[in-house]
């Protein structure tokens, strides 16, 4: 059986589509979702999907060995970010080569980097006029949104979108294709 552990800092949609499409497929188990935030929805979610769940601090993922440990003790075959807004640390990175993968809501390598999450991406997407968006899912490498492309989708940006409306349409892409990336990933 293939573990994946998801790492996420807000809601969770993405982790809960996430875990509800893979509790149809036994072959690939979400072993845990990881938080930075104390009070993350996501935390409440995996509660009542009882998926076990857990908080670490700044110091335990980026001064210590205690996160990459516990990933190593869960056999972890890939980790998930789905909305975690930190850089992965090196040792991280290198424990798991090949092995970290994000989900960004726009077409790399535009609107992506440091910064560029969410709203910001969606509003810079409508402030400079782009007639079409989506999202990437990436390796994980040093630099944010740099690692090399696995997927991408496209959506339509109309003219009377707003942000919102955007941002919609790209949720839409990413509760679509990010669980068949995952699962042909593990395949």
């Amino acid at each position: 059986m293939k573990q994946i552990v998801i790492l996420a800092s807000g809601s969770g949609s993405n982790a809960e589509n996430i875990i509800t499409h893979f509790q149809e497929h036994p072959e690939i188990q979400v072993a845990a979702v990881l938080t930075n935030k104390k009070e993350a929805k996501v935390l409440e979610r995996c509660d009542r999907l009882q998926i076990p769940a857990f908080y670490f601090n700044h110091t335990s993922f980026r001064d210590s060995d205690t996160v990459v440990k516990f990933l190593q003790g869960l056999s972890t075959d890939l980790i998930v970010l789905a909305g975690f807004l930190w850089k992965i640390p090196e040792n991280i990175i290198s424990a798991f080569p090949n092995k970290i993968i994000n989900i960004h809501p726009a077409l790399l390598p535009k609107y992506g980097g440091k910064g560029m999450y969410g709203e910001r991406v969606h509003q810079a997407v409508k402030e400079n006029g782009e007639t079409e968006t989506g999202i990437t899912i990436h390796y994980v490498n040093e630099h944010y949104d740099e690692g090399a492309i696995i997927f991408q989708a496209k959506t339509t940006v109309n003219p009377s979108d707003d942000a919102d409306s955007i941002a919609e349409k790209v949720h839409q892409l990413e509760y679509e294709h990010f669980p068949k990336v995952i699962e042909k990933l593990l395949s």
